[in-house]
């Protein structure tokens, strides 16, 4: 027996109107995925196959199959370099989530001048990179910085910062907190979403402070915090300018004295603009996703535990 034929549907058709609105729209999102596709994209194709070959940018790559990747797993240097930037990330993330949540807290609490407050704490973090690097090779000099020159007041002979091994790598985590201004906004927009009812509900519980501040400020911040700590990570396992200026002013070579300085980025940079090893540059950077996005996702996973979202009633 013969199936009954389906009735056709009819689309509608576009009117004119509709027409040139989507007309508009595509011409308007036109060049962000021109920019994705020749900028993002492209690489990250490009790289993707250039981590599989043996070139050197002068003449064309050969293939080798994964022989990059194993050959990390046999470099020294691809370890030390891992332990300096998984060392910066452990102490420079909270560093900076702690340095942003406070500045943000005592703008929140402030009643006066807090617009000009506003902009000093958020203008370093518009400031170039290279000329903090330059800023912060003077304030921690041995022989003239003031730092130093304090410490000197206070009877206490102050290291060689950026030319001692064992300081070059404090003294990047000491100045990471510059620049935490972007950090700090989320969190004072965050600060002032919690509803003041709460803490007058708090305060004639006989709640203080501390426990306000764990049991109310913490929990309805969590959404801005859990933000702030992805984008951290990711930006702690990229950092590469800094180093590589105060290193290299310092130091002599990027990433010195003694690899103390020899974050992941410096060596990538190293082994494709350096030794013109662009196949195991590329991956390096190929191994550097894989980690950040290991890391992003344990912290996307473990946010069910300690985010709360006021919309929801749940964490």
């Amino acid at each position: 027996m013969a199936e009954a034929a389906l009735p056709k549907i009819n689309k509608p058709r576009m009117t004119k109107k509709e027409r040139n609105e989507a007309l508009i729209f595509y011409i308007c999102v036109a060049p962000w995925i021109l920019g994705f596709l020749l900028f993002t994209a492209g690489p990250m194709i490009a790289s993707l196959i250039l981590s599989f070959t043996d070139w050197d940018i002068l003449t064309p790559p050969t293939f080798i199959g994964i022989e990059n990747f194993t050959r990390a797993l046999d470099d020294p240097n691809f370890y030390q370099a891992l332990k300096v930037t998984l060392t910066f990330s452990v102490i420079a993330v909270p560093l900076r989530i702690l340095v942003a949540l406070l500045l943000a807290m005592l703008l929140d609490s402030a009643t006066r001048g807090v617009s000009y407050f506003r902009t000093a704490f958020y203008l370093p973090s518009i400031v170039s990179s290279v000329a903090a690097a330059v800023l912060f090779t003077w304030i921690f000099n041995p022989a003239y910085g003031p730092i130093n020159g304090f410490l000197g007041l206070l009877g206490i002979q102050g290291p060689l910062w950026f030319e001692d091994p064992h300081f070059a790598l404090w003294g990047l985590i000491i100045m990471s907190p510059w620049g935490v201004g972007g950090e700090m906004l989320i969190f004072l927009a965050g600060l002032k979403g919690i509803p003041k009812s709460l803490y007058e509900a708090a305060e004639l519980d006989g709640a203080g402070r501390l426990p306000s501040f764990f049991n109310i400020t913490i929990p309805m911040l969590s959404p801005a915090l859990f933000f702030n700590l992805v984008m951290a990570i990711i930006g702690s396992f990229q950092s590469f300018d800094t180093a590589y200026v105060i290193s290299s002013t310092r130091a002599g070579t990027a990433g010195d004295p003694l690899q103390s300085t020899l974050f992941f980025m410096i060596y990538l940079y190293k082994k494709a603009f350096g030794d013109l090893q662009m196949g195991y540059a590329s991956a390096l950077g190929w191994i550097l996703f894989v980690i950040i996005m290991i890391l992003t996702l344990l912290v996307v996973r473990s946010s069910s535990a300690w985010v709360y979202y006021e919309t929801e009633g749940k964490k």
